[in-house]
């Protein structure tokens, strides 16, 4: 097993290669201004939205919203992993990639053995299809099924033949190979009647690879009505079927470019599909779709569009396929769902219409998530009364706090602004206050039926994750040391920026370092007192002064690749992205560090005295309090009020 590529190595290539020369190689940019801009390869256009920025080592696309260094965009446009992005990398510059053994590591588990052997079986069961005695039942089944031959040896079909130890004999050569066989779920240990036999018996095969190719699991149908119909293998050290697809590699294969993938429910429909020219269909393995489905699909395509049966059974499941892309639908992202007849599925469909009666059934009947979202949560309710009204606000909420922020999610807003009456900026400010009131320490979930239009005041002592805004206008004077070739924060929309409110989040301190990294070398330690409850980009913000303090000449582009694949590498590309507009200043992003550490103090001091007084005031009336407490009580309600600007005389603040 390879070992581990160096930090030092990604960063280096990273600052030794040139972003505009690895995309100009794939895409024709041309030079505009400062930058560079091509027609997007992520999504169809006709106008160029795509922008690459020599100086950032950056691109952007203001049509989907991808973005990205230069290893972001190997990955997404050449489909490949990271190791295999590193490579090519090192390849145009003709470097050797270095591997790192550490002895103090320890190295995962080599499981070539059990790929060995599931190759193996692979041939075994290819093999019987030709020649066992029962094959022409097998053949004649496939046959019945509309599948010639080049489609059966295309997805690797096999007939696993009735007996128990048809592949036990043929592969399990010793106790070690039999072990690995039980392992991979090929063979069954029975441990009461102390038997080993073979888990496929008298079942058509298919064989399941993973996104490299290797075999990793197979699913088997009988050839009658017996039950059960289809039989996956369990899950293994090389097998997880919550993130596999069958059908995957396969399409990989076929189209150079993929530009959306249908995902089906069963493995007859991706094969006969694929015979009928639809090359670009997957189907989930025995489970629902999960978010693990979905966050590879997005990574393969910018759309997804799901097949169901149009039952009950279909409806559900597509629900759940919903739920589980909600999390991933960042810009540029597309999921769909088409409802077959009852009684149809993909199979005996694209049999009875061809390709091209299927692909138009696609394009005129499929449904968009948002609109399948709110056809779901209207279906039983009354929008021409305002409590109907209110209760779509209600029901829509943990389905919108779901989305990652961005233009969907604020078109998704505006759709349910418009259907309910509801000021967009109201919805979204409701949704951050319900959200941080779920999560204050003994909190009770809010009564279903509670009326949205009931809003509750407004808990400053509690710090959101979400950008909020100071009302300090302050104007701040061009930073002399700021690098004139520096890219500009984006400005935050007009609606936002009401009485020149500046953002004071850890989020946006992130964006002012993004642009400006030297700008950390004036950030004095310690930097706990920058961590705030509730804000996951107040531990991002730590994490990245921690490692400029390091390493101060990081770059931008060195910077993400740091996280690079992973949730904090996604906020960091979703936050360089917005990197235009306003441009950075080192006093504003001082002053934003000196605000955020107020608000942790502004926290700790409240932690401390609500601690103090939870346990004082149990069982007590005010006049029962000790002078101490007493004092301690007037002074966290003087805080508190003095958070929520109220002005009030000395003589009301003493009252009982």
């Amino acid at each position: 097993m390879a070992g581990r590529i160096p930090q030092y190595f990604i960063d280096d290539l990273l600052t030794r290669i040139d972003i505009v020369d690895v995309i100009d190689l794939r895409v024709k940019l041309k030079k505009t201004g400062r930058n560079y801009s091509a027609c997007c390869p992520f999504h169809k256009e006709k106008t160029p939205s795509f922008s690459v920025s020599p100086d950032k080592q950056f691109y952007y696309c203001f049509g989907c919203g991808a973005s990205g260094n230069a290893l972001g965009f190997v990955m997404d446009h050449d489909h490949l992993d990271f190791p295999e992005a590193v490579e090519t990398l090192a390849g145009q510059l003709g470097l050797d990639v270095p591997r790192e053994e550490n002895p103090h590591q320890q190295r995962g588990p080599d499981h070539s053995e059990l790929y060995n052997l599931m190759a193996r079986a692979v041939d075994f069961y290819s093999r019987q299809l030709k020649q066992h005695g029962h094959s022409p039942k097998a053949s004649h089944y496939l046959k019945s099924r509309g599948l010639d031959q080049q489609t059966c040896q295309h997805f690797a079909i096999g007939f696993a033949p009735p007996g128990w130890d048809n592949l036990k004999k043929e592969l399990a050569t010793s106790p070690e190979k039999e072990q690995q066989l039980i392992t991979t779920g090929m063979l069954v240990n029975n441990e009461d009647r102390n038997t080993v036999y073979d888990r496929f018996r008298e079942r058509i095969i298919f064989p399941i690879r993973d996104s490299r190719g290797r075999y990793i699991a197979f699913g088997g149908r009988v050839l009658g009505d017996e039950k059960p119909k289809y039989l996956n293998s369990p899950e293994s050290p090389v097998f997880h079927k919550g993130k596999e697809l069958y059908g995957l590699f396969e399409a990989r294969q076929a189209n150079r470019k993929l530009s959306r993938i249908l995902v089906v429910e069963g493995y007859m429909d991706v094969i006969a599909l694929a015979q009928q020219g639809i090359t670009n269909a997957v189907a989930t393995l025995g489970t629902a779709t999960t978010s693990d489905h979905m966050q590879r699909l997005f990574k393969v395509v910018p759309e997804v569009i799901f097949c169901f049966d149009g039952d009950d059974a279909g409806r559900r499941a597509a629900w759940r396929a919903l739920e589980s892309t909600l999390a991933n639908m960042l810009d540029g992202r597309q999921a769909r769902f088409l409802f077959l007849p009852q009684g149809e599925d993909p199979d005996t469909m694209v049999r009875q219409e061809g390709a091209e009666g299927f692909i138009e059934r696609i394009k005129s009947q499929a449904i968009s998530l948002d609109n399948l979202l709110f056809r779901e949560l209207e279906s039983e309710l009354d929008l021409t009364t305002m409590d109907g009204r209110a209760r779509l606000a209600k029901l829509a909420q943990p389905y919108i706090d779901k989305l990652p922020e961005g233009l969907f999610r604020q078109l998704l807003l505006k759709k349910l602004s418009d259907r309910t009456g509801l000021d967009t900026h109201y919805l979204e400010a409701h949704f951050q206050e319900s959200a941080r009131t779920r999560e204050l320490p003994g909190s009770r979930p809010e009564p279903e039926t509670r009326s949205i239009v009931q809003e509750e005041h407004f808990h400053h002592n509690h710090y959101e994750p979400i950008p909020f805004y100071d009302t300090d206008e302050r104007q701040y004077p061009p930073n002399e040391h700021q690098n004139h070739t520096t890219e500009t924060l984006r400005k935050p929309s007009p609606a936002r920026l009401a009485n020149s409110a500046r953002l004071v989040t850890s989020g946006y301190a992130i964006r002012q370092l993004l642009c400006s990294p030297e700008f950390a070398r004036e950030v004095s330690e310690p930097f706990d007192n920058l961590k705030l409850e509730n804000d996951n980009d107040s531990q991002l913000l730590i994490d990245l002064l921690t490692i400029l303090k390091k390493e101060p000449l990081l770059n931008t582009s060195t910077l993400i690749a740091q996280w690079y694949g992973t949730d904090k590498g996604k906020r960091l590309q979703a936050l360089a992205a917005l990197d235009h507009g306003t441009t950075a200043h080192r006093d504003e992003f001082l002053e934003t560090l000196a605000k955020i550490r107020k608000k942790h103090n502004e926290v700790q001091n409240h932690n401390e005295h609500s601690s103090f007084l939870s346990s004082s005031l149990q069982n007590k009336r005010p006049s029962q309090l000790d002078e101490e407490t007493r004092k301690k009580y007037l002074k966290l309600l003087e805080s508190k009020r003095q958070s929520l600007k109220y002005k009030e005389s000395d003589s009301q603040l003493t009252k009982d």
